[in-house]
């Protein structure tokens, strides 16, 4: 058995077994609000309800994995496992800072991603598509097969294991942080790590640009080249905050969405965007 390799018996084991089979449905409900964290909720959710026995401290433990969360799902289980790990850690320690948990699993959702995307989604996969390609152009049902039993063979294991090995390693990192007392300055530098992944992914995936070209004398001049020559990314910085504080003042994601479409829209038609 997986759980005996990694020291897991009983409960313990029973529960991360749960968690494994779920982390591999934690990219199966996909958010432009939050992105993964649906998926991320049901794979905490036997490790909460088995730590938790009152309603309120369960409802606590969903809403702290009901944030926003992207990595590649085949090695986030890795991120899961550790999740999981902190979450028993924090059930028996009661002077345990909740919030360290969100912050480890922000600032390790960037590097995750990249490492699972460079190996799994920009190599991987390509290869065994190539494999698979070569074989169905030719009117072979093994195209679509040995792609994906290729493709598997190393997506899998990984899939597999890596909920044991983050939950392993963050049991026993959590216990020597605690009794070094770094663990506080793990909190504070996954906080860093965090908000500057979360920036990252403001310049990156939020775009808003001007298209109006003003215009003088036979001379033009462009109002957007004009922003990024000061401050580039300067509008989906504004936005993203803008977004923020209304959501601060409880108005509904989806409000905010139909709103942001509905300016999108006008502007286009205005020449303004």
């Amino acid at each position: 058995m997986i759980s005996e390799r990694f020291g897991l018996k009983g409960e313990d084991a029973k529960m991360m077994a749960k968690v494994m089979r779920r982390s591999h449905q934690s990219d199966a409900v996909y958010t432009w609000e939050k992105f993964q964290a649906m998926g991320y909720v049901w794979c905490m959710i036997p490790v909460i309800n088995r730590l938790y026995d009152k309603k309120e401290d369960r409802v606590e433990g969903y809403k702290r994995h009901w944030e926003l969360y992207n990595t590649n799902p085949t090695v986030g289980g890795f991120v899961i496992g550790l999740s999981a790990a902190m979450e028993v850690q924090a059930a028996n320690d009661p002077n345990f800072d909740k919030s360290s948990i969100s912050a480890v699993k922000t600032s390790l959702m960037g590097p995750f991603a990249g490492i699972g995307d460079s190996i799994f989604q920009s190599t991987w996969r390509v290869i065994t598509m190539g494999i698979g390609l070569s074989l169905a152009k030719d009117g072979s049902l093994l195209g679509p097969i040995m792609f994906l039993l290729l493709y598997n063979l190393v997506a899998e294991p990984c899939r597999v294991l890596l909920p044991y090995v983050g939950y392993s390693l963050g049991s026993k990192f959590m216990t020597q942080a605690e009794e070094s007392g770094i663990m506080s300055f793990v909190t504070k530098a996954a906080s860093i790590v965090g908000l500057m992944t979360v920036g990252a992914m403001t310049a990156t995936m939020v775009s808003l640009q001007i298209g109006y070209v003003f215009k003088m004398n036979g001379a033009t001049q462009s109002i957007q080249e004009m922003i990024d020559s000061i401050f580039p990314c300067a509008l989906p910085l504004l936005l993203t905050l803008g977004c923020f504080k209304l959501l601060n003042k409880n108005v509904k994601p989806t409000t905010l969405i139909v709103a942001i479409m509905i300016l999108g829209i006008v502007g286009k038609y205005a020449g303004i965007f």
